[in-house]
């Protein structure tokens, strides 16, 4: 996320201590310039500063462990590739290809742009919903993404099942298929994403796919809780029964949490401010405030995010951790 002033400039300070949180919570990775971010940072010059503070505050975490950097890019190609160029004079590991902002390219644009970035950084496709700029993309797309020797994941975020489902045929009907990670950005049912196994038929014979971890907007807040559902996952994929109803346990909350902060009464108006307001709350943010003034919380999203933290345990937990860190982080 972007940490903004009330006068809506950056707040360095407090962009270092989201890395610093995400770092300390057992993060995989960060995905900066992304939605979560807003796509506005580029209209007002902050897209090269936060991908920078990112890559500072980071570097520690990349030379003792392994954790990716992931950098959004958007735009004609021109655009994307320039920022690309950005992200890897950073030390960003690949970038996320955005559709967005492109209501008008065919799917061979997409790909041709999808291929012009990958000289540059390895590709992470990225399946958009609709309601926040996204597209349709049908199973032959996947396909020929997949085919493209750059294209390292996919990241499957159209909040829609059967989408879902075409985009993990189509990576799997790739003789690359099997090169290609699957992340899951379907914010509003994660638990079931993660923890299914998708049978899918290949160019080699029938075979198993599984998403491997989250790209999530949703994981920007409750991190650390995020950390402990993703070991449980890959617990019980290797046999692990009880991590498995642990796992299961959280489906339906995860869910109903997300509904909370990403403001799925609204329409999603509020899904930015809702993930400003759960940081506020914690004391890593100072306010919700958005790069658009016209940005905020929807009528009734405060009461609703506090319905769910008071619902679910594993939400409230954070809090103490974020607590007793907090003043080295914002040191």
């Amino acid at each position: 996320p972007l940490a903004l002033t009330a006068d809506r400039t950056l707040d360095e300070r407090r962009q270092r201590a989201l890395t610093r949180y995400y770092l300390e919570a057992g993060a995989g990775g960060v995905a900066v310039g992304v939605h979560t971010t807003q796509f506005a940072v580029r209209d007002h010059g902050l897209f090269r500063p936060v991908l920078e503070l990112a890559a500072e505050e980071s570097a520690s975490a990349v030379a003792s462990r392994p954790f990716l950097r992931v950098a959004g890019v958007t735009g004609p190609v021109r655009q994307a590739v320039e920022e690309a160029a950005t992200a890897h004079a950073l030390g960003y590991d690949a970038v996320l290809v955005s559709p967005a902002g492109l209501p008008h390219a065919t799917f061979d644009d997409l790909l041709d742009r999808s291929a012009a970035v990958g000289e540059i950084l390895p590709v992470i496709g990225f399946y958009l919903q609709e309601a926040v700029g996204g597209r349709e993309l049908p199973r032959a797309y996947w396909r020929a993404l997949a085919d493209q020797e750059s294209t390292v994941a996919v990241k499957a975020a159209p909040f829609d099942r059967y989408r879902t489902l075409e985009l993990v045929q189509g990576i799997a009907d790739s003789g690359r298929g099997a090169e290609v990670a699957l992340y899951t950005g379907n914010d509003d049912t994660i638990v079931a994403d993660l923890l299914t196994p998708y049978h899918v038929t290949t160019p080699t014979g029938p075979a198993v796919r599984r998403f491997v971890g989250g790209l999530l907007g949703h994981w920007a807040v409750w991190t650390r809780s995020a950390v402990r559902l993703l070991a449980d996952v890959h617990a019980a994929d290797a046999g692990d029964e009880e991590a498995r109803q642990r796992a299961l346990a959280r489906l339906a909350g995860d869910t109903d949490a997300n509904a909370a902060v990403y403001d799925v009464r609204g329409s999603f108006a509020g899904v930015i401010a809702g993930v400003h307001e759960v940081l506020r709350r914690q004391g890593l943010l100072n306010g919700v405030w958005c790069l658009d003034p016209a940005e905020g919380l929807s009528p009734g999203q405060a009461r609703e995010i506090d319905r769910v933290h008071t619902t679910y345990p594993w939400l409230a937990e954070e809090d103490a951790f974020i607590a007793g860190a907090l003043p080295r982080w914002l040191a």
